[in-house]
């Protein structure tokens, strides 16, 4: 019997919750079972929307379902935080001169696990490795205010050909609401 991922018994540390095997090996089995059932859906890449959203990479976030959005609806960005860095301004840079978006949705969410981190992860890294990692943590410990740092970052982008219509939220883990943000 296969157990969804949002079932309360399937945990991290549940011994058998993924299964025997390599987990990647049961991804692309998959796979396999999804390709023999799929059909082109004939889109390009362009979101129908013209919508691209960031969010953080928190695997209990299904924007999809939380917006109401089908396949093809709107570019998905994702990292940790869901923090608007240089790779983030790339991506929907991207998305807005060749791909056609102009609006940004951004998504940060309540018990975000960079609300218990520091940059002191960074030297952790480097004590640990040897050498200390080129990107920033980019923690934080007010989400509202993380948001508003992120509105900020894609409003001033000498990039980015949309800024006007740039909105923050916070998703509540608990609820699946919305809360925005007002960027003042």
């Amino acid at each position: 019997m296969s157990t969804s991922a949002a079932s309360p018994d399937r945990t991290p540390d549940t011994p058998d919750a993924i299964g025997a095997g390599d987990v990647t090996d049961r991804l692309v089995e998959a796979n396999g079972k999804y390709a023999s059932r799929f059909t082109d859906p004939g889109m390009d890449a362009r979101p129908v929307l013209q919508v691209a959203v960031v969010a953080c990479m928190d695997a209990r976030l299904d924007l999809h379902g939380a917006l109401g959005l089908e396949l093809g609806d709107c570019h998905t960005i994702r990292n940790a935080g869901g923090v608007v860095t240089d790779d983030v301004i790339r991506s929907l840079t991207i998305s807005q001169r060749a791909l056609g978006t102009r609006s940004v949705v951004l998504i940060h969410h309540t018990t975000c696990g960079l609300e218990s981190l520091t940059e002191e992860f960074r030297h952790d890294l480097e004590m640990e490795v040897g050498q200390r990692p080129s990107w920033a943590v980019e923690a934080f410990r007010d989400v509202d205010q993380d948001v508003r740092q992120s509105m900020e970052r894609v409003r001033t982008s000498p990039f980015l050909l949309h800024t006007d219509d740039v909105r923050g939220f916070v998703f509540d883990v608990k609820t699946g609401l919305l809360r925005e943000i007002d960027p003042a």
